[in-house]
């Protein structure tokens, strides 16, 4: 720009001098009309480019996202943030895109639906890369907001403290096995009424109970229960609680700032992805593994993940006023305990879940209505994009 006026000012010459002096009077020359026009042009063909451009990549990222690719959506939502960049600097945006015209490309909220391609990623540093991407344009402002938060009160938690705090028995925050907990009580109650009255009227069904208590065996040793869990999730009640179960864990590891890979709720997918139990939500702790890669394990990262185990146990105290689920939830957490070095005495189990309960039972409590947000979502079979909105926007609701 500079050399082209430059050069006008040393080429004047008497023959343009009077066409010259007429223009100054618009202040424009041809000659600078010709370059005003032609730096416009170059600057919509640009804009023009990087629409396309954009508009390409917002499709490959649509497809990544179908195909369960989270390293390629990732990549993708990258390139479209360098293009924003790119785009923000230009003056032309405005006289190009209104707010009317529908090219507002680089604004999305597409850019949640990345975490629905966390499920079927096997690196889960790549999983924390989508959240930390996310957290840092603006969308995840809850993400690990109580990672560093001192939690209060003593270590020592005893059945009197735990009972003073949640104003419920150490029973009520226990697992039940079936059969003893409220609901499947009544299921096997019924059953064996029911048994009872086609005996008495002479029908005998020993033949069939004792074909469908042999299945029911072989799923419980081959399949882990799965099959009656596939039936009984069917029983509305019953998969409430799951979800409030699972809706505990996720917003618990939400919060502390664990990356969430994803929440299963059919017990078919969830055996075929190895989870014990009839659900499961799948989160990552980048500190934990750090630390165990080294042999070691500290205070604070052994805390945050008995917080989120025992998370699942304290959302149903919470809602329900007792426990049901979670047994597998104590299993692990006293495998992990007993490999400890030293390893934790049947003493120190027993008071690092009832402290963990507790602590997650605060958690939750404080942030209910993010907890009552994630049920609902996953209720109507949101996605975790979906529940993870949710919850951010209950959070934000509640400022």
């Amino acid at each position: 720009m500079a050399l082209c006026f430059s050069a006008l000012s040393l080429t004047t010459s008497p023959q343009f001098s009077h066409a010259t002096l007429r223009s100054s009077k618009l202040h424009l020359s041809p000659t600078s009309l010709f370059i005003f026009g032609y730096f416009t042009e170059t600057k919509a063909s640009h804009w023009g480019r990087l629409r396309t451009r954009a508009l390409r990549e917002w499709k490959e990222y649509e497809d990544a996202v179908k195909e369960k690719d989270l390293a390629r959506a990732l990549r993708l939502l990258k390139s479209l943030e360098s293009l924003s960049v790119e785009s923000s600097s230009s003056s032309l945006i405005s006289s190009v895109s209104s707010p009317g015209n529908g090219l507002d490309l680089f604004q999305s909220e597409r850019d949640w639906e990345v975490l629905d391609t966390c499920l079927n990623a096997d690196d889960m540093k790549l999983v924390g890369s989508a959240y930390a991407f996310l957290r840092d344009r603006g969308f995840l402002p809850s993400f690990g907001k109580c990672r560093n938060i001192v939690l209060e009160g003593p270590r020592d938690v005893t059945p009197t403290v735990l009972k003073s705090s949640t104003g419920l028995e150490v029973s009520k925050l226990s697992p039940k096995k079936w059969g003893l907990s409220g609901s499947s009580s009544f299921v096997l109650v019924v059953f064996l009424g029911g048994i009872s009255y086609l005996l008495s009227q002479g029908i005998d069904i020993r033949p069939n109970l004792a074909a469908i208590l042999g299945l029911a065996m072989l799923d419980s040793i081959f399949l882990g229960g799965c099959c009656l869990a596939q039936i009984s999730s069917y029983w509305p009640p019953y998969r409430r609680r799951i979800l409030v179960h699972e809706a505990g864990h996720l917003l618990t590891a939400y919060l502390l700032g664990c990356p969430i890979r994803g929440v299963i709720l059919d017990p078919i997918v969830a055996m075929q992805m190895g989870i014990q139990g009839q659900a499961g939500t799948q989160f990552w702790d980048e500190k934990l593994e750090n630390e165990l890669a080294e042999g070691r394990l500290s205070t604070a990262a052994f805390d945050r993940y008995c917080m989120v185990l025992f998370a699942g146990i304290a959302a149903e105290a919470l809602v329900y006023g007792e426990a049901e689920g979670g047994e597998n939830d104590e299993n692990l957490f006293r495998s992990i305990s007993v490999l400890l070095q030293p390893p934790l005495s049947i003493a120190e189990m027993s008071n690092q879940a009832r402290w963990s309960v507790l602590q997650s039972y605060n958690l939750l409590k404080w942030h209910k209505h993010a907890h009552r947000a994630a049920v609902k979502a996953l209720e109507s079979g949101g996605s975790l994009s979906v529940v993870i909105r949710s919850i951010e926007e209950a959070m934000a609701s509640a400022r």
